[in-house]
Order: C-alpha cells, then structure tokens, then sequence
C-alpha cells in the first residue's frame, strides 16, 4: 500500500507546523504530522554521528544538506502509522524538490498529492515567530526568511506545473485556515 504524502510549506513563523499539528490531531485515523524541524532535532537528540551533522548545520540557521533531509524524510514517511502522512517545513530548496522527487518515484510507495503553500506576509511570519523564539535569534530568523525568499519562487512553479500547489491564506485565524487546509485534503482524499 503506498503512503499519499502532502508537504506543507511557508515562511518561519508562518504556522504551517500548528497547522500541520491541528490537522493531523482532527484527523488522527487517516493523518499523521511531522515537522521537519522535529525530525531533524529528534536526531540530533538521538545524538550519532548523523544528530551532530545535522545539528552543526541548525544551530548557525543553515540547510542541513539535502541527501540527509531526503534521507531522513524517506525515514519518516514509510515508519508513519497510517497511509496519509503531512511534512511541514519540506522542501526548502529547488534541490530538495528535484532529489525528493526521484527518490519517491523509484520508491514507489510514496506519492505525492499536494503541496500546500500557507503564505502570510513579511510581518505576519516576524510576529508569530518571536512568539515562540527569543528576540536574540533575529539573526536566525532573517537568514532563514531570505532563504525561504530565495526560492519559494522557483518552487511554486514547479510544483504548480504538477498542478499539486495550494496555496492557503495563513493570515487569517488558525480554525479557518486548517478547515480550508481539511477542506483541500477532503477533496483529494473523501475519507478525510
């Protein structure tokens, strides 16, 4: 039986993982959530010689490069305990997409359904991201927000030629934006 995958995706601070979290909390029969980022600090947690790559690469903000993402996504998708899993945070880069994307097609068990774009502004992404993190990490935060800006573009397009883009409004309250978030999967996938 092969997993359907959706990728949530936005800028920090934009919400996706609690959107991503809600969703799969409402639909915990059919849906099960990761964030990248949780994935990615379980292994550091883990410690290994993989926890310590990766962790020299999330405490300056950076990437953490793509053959261990993909890696550790794959990891994730086919240990998931039900058939529909939700990535937050996944891709950050064209290369993530174009690897990712050959990876599931030789792997055959996992197809990609949708890619779901929560977009909020600038502004928005700055607030909620302060929230949840220390003033200091304004560094962190701009960097990440200039890769993000970097090549959400060059993202969008490609996955908008797949025809698997949706783009959701994240500026508006959590209910409404994980209801149009169930709303979408439900008319990919009626058990939802």
């Amino acid at each position: 039986m092969s997993k359907k995958l959706i990728l949530l995706i936005g800028t920090p601070g934009s919400g996706k993982t609690t959107d991503g979290k809600v969703v799969a909390s409402e639909c915990s029969d059919h849906i099960t959530s990761y964030s990248l980022g949780e994935v990615l600090k379980d292994e550091i947690k883990r410690g290994g010689k993989i926890g310590k790559i990766i962790n020299d690469y999330v405490s300056k903000g950076e990437l953490v490069p793509t053959s261990l993402t993909i890696d550790e996504v794959c990891k994730t998708i086919l240990n998931a305990p039900t058939d529909i899993v939700l990535i937050d945070g996944f891709p950050r880069e064209m290369e993530h997409v174009k690897i990712f994307g050959d990876v599931i097609n030789n792997l055959k068990r996992v197809e990609l359904i949708s890619v779901i774009e929560v977009r909020v502004s600038e502004a928005t992404a700055r607030e909620r991201y302060f929230k949840k993190h220390n003033e200091g990490e304004e560094e962190i935060f701009a960097h990440a927000m200039k890769v993000y800006q970097d090549t959400i573009k060059e993202i969008e397009e490609y996955y908008n030629e797949k025809n698997i883009l949706k783009v959701i409004d994240g500026e508006r309250d959590l209910d409404i934006v994980v209801e149009d978030i169930k709303s979408h999967l439900r008319s990919l996938i009626p058990s939802c």
